[in-house]
């Protein structure tokens, strides 16, 4: 396993963009922790803290898809390295400004989100010019959703570790610091400097004219919903059973699930094609997340959260492709940047859910909510099986020799 992953990485600028975008990718997991850390630190009470950490994320929602159809009609150099250099001014304000005045505060957090360059995207429209075969870009796939997991776990990490060494300022101001780093390492290598976007025909919907990815966004929402319920309940859970590290552990365990399905996921090769295997592993995943609401002790708490998280990342990296291969042409970077937004609000939506059904419900409804999640993601995909498997309903792209709909490995005209 270890050297299929290493051969992939070896390939000429594979290594170089996957870390700059992981960099670059860093501030989405150290910004929610930052900025409630630091209006804290300035007076500020936990509901304007919260507002405008939620804030963040929801511009974040709103930009990425804005900012990936840019990037399909101008290249990513320009796009994202004008983005990341202005979602890194909007954290030096806030850092400047503080909590007050309200409206400046909240500009500032709104500038920061709604200009992340969309990198996620962005990287997975490399992938096929980069690593030309679809194995290896199936593999990518699996290793950039394996990755999230470390991404997610390193970024809470910073975020300590700079107000430790400075302060709650610092650790806003780095935060857009790291997102300029990441976002200058990928767009200065040649791959994406030459990429281009294929012709697009001029529609206001840009990819969601696509029916297939229309049906992906739906089942990436309830995925969402799973993911931010599940962070929320293990909260709830951790404070039921003595508080300290719990929900750490659980959290932890999840995460650990999912970098092992991811690694184990992308090591081999699969046949056949990806829909139907997609809606195989959302049930896997939904059958996994159901007995969450069990909520046994803490040890087989955290043996149920490492089984939920095991079919996360392949089921997330199955999506990848097939996002890739019904995009409508010229639309690729919009397309995933999309996914990233519905899985965000879909988060979003998760947590706040999560958080009433344990409040009024326990620490099993807050998983239950998880568990419905997962079950209505599965369901999406199986009712809208026909069409997702029907090629004449997406880019009508080419066929191997055994029947299978390829991905797309020329996206680009060089410059």
């Amino acid at each position: 396993m270890a050297g299929g992953y290493g051969d992939l990485l070896r390939t000429p600028y594979a290594a170089r963009l996957l870390a700059g975008t992981l960099v670059g990718r860093l501030p989405n997991a150290m910004a929610a922790l930052a900025i409630v850390l630091f209006l804290r630190a300035q007076g500020a009470g936990y509901g304007l803290a919260g507002s405008l950490s939620a804030l963040y994320g929801l511009a974040v929602a709103v930009g990425q898809p804005v900012l990936g159809r840019a990037v399909d009609r101008r290249g990513q150099p320009r796009v994202m390295a004008a983005a990341a250099l202005c979602s890194a001014a909007g954290f030096a304000l806030l850092a400047a400004v503080g909590p007050r005045p309200a409206p400046l505060a909240a500009a500032a957090v709104a500038l920061a989100g709604i200009a992340t360059p969309p990198l996620e995207g962005g990287l997975r429209a490399l992938w096929p010019d980069v690593l030309r075969t679809p194995d290896r870009v199936q593999k990518a796939y699996a290793l950039d959703a394996a990755a999230q997991e470390v991404l997610f776990t390193a970024g809470p990490l910073l975020v300590s570790l700079a107000v430790a060494a400075a302060s709650e300022a610092a650790a806003v101001v780095l935060t857009g610091l790291l997102g300029v780093a990441g976002t200058l390492v990928v767009v200065t290598a040649r791959p994406s400097r030459q990429w281009r976007a294929q012709e697009r025909a001029a529609h206001w919907l840009g990819a969601l004219r696509s029916r297939g990815l229309a049906v992906l966004l739906c089942a990436c929402f309830f995925v969402g919903i799973a993911l931010g319920a599940i962070s929320l309940a293990a909260v709830a859970y951790g404070d039921a059973h003595g508080g300290g590290p719990v929900a750490a552990w659980v959290l932890a365990a999840n995460g650990a699930g999912a970098l092992a399905g991811g690694l184990l996921y992308g090591a081999r090769h699969w046949a056949g094609a990806p829909e139907r295997r997609l809606t195989a592993l959302s049930l896997a995943l939904a059958v996994c997340y159901s007995p969450l609401p069990l909520t046994p002790g803490v040890p087989w708490m955290a043996l149920l959260a490492g089984l939920a998280g095991f079919f996360l990342a392949p089921t997330l990296a199955c999506a990848f492709l097939v996002v890739d291969r019904h995009a409508p042409a010229g639309t690729v970077t919009e397309a995933f940047s999309w996914v990233v937004t519905a899985i965000g609000v879909g988060a979003a939506g998760g947590t706040a859910t999560a958080g009433l059904a344990a409040q009024h419900g326990g620490t099993s409804a807050g998983f239950a909510v998880a568990a419905a999640g997962g079950a209505a993601a599965a369901v999406v995909l199986v009712a809208t099986g026909r069409i997702l498997t029907d090629p004449n309903l997406g880019k009508q792209p080419e066929k191997d020799r055994n029947g299978a709909v390829e991905p797309r490995f020329s996206t680009t005209h060089r410059a």
